[in-house]
């Protein structure tokens, strides 16, 4: 049964290829090692919640860090993995 998180978004911090292999329907992707991290995260709503997903948590963990440290203000959950992120928000992974 899923947790049913409350957040403003889902963010997909992997890599395009990734991305393709099946991401959370309604996520964004902002990749972790894409050149413009910063100033994608620029786009989005500091005082915002937001659930940051990966393959594992690593890299989720290392943006949400990054985030704080821009100023980032609002809840940031660490999803962990896709399958973990899928069971916790009871989103469907997709392959748009």
């Amino acid at each position: 049964m899923p947790l049913m998180i409350e957040v403003s978004q889902s963010i997909d911090v992997r890599t395009p290829e990734e991305w393709a292999s099946g991401h959370l329907a309604g996520a964004i992707r902002m990749g972790i090692a894409d050149s413009d991290f910063a100033a994608q995260l620029e786009t989005l709503d500091k005082s915002a919640d937001y659930y940051i997903y990966c393959r594992s948590g690593n890299r989720a963990g290392q943006a949400i860090d990054f985030m704080e440290s821009i100023g980032f203000t609002g809840e940031l959950v660490n999803g962990g993995s896709v399958a973990n992120a899928s069971a916790q928000l009871g989103l469907e992974v997709v392959t748009d």
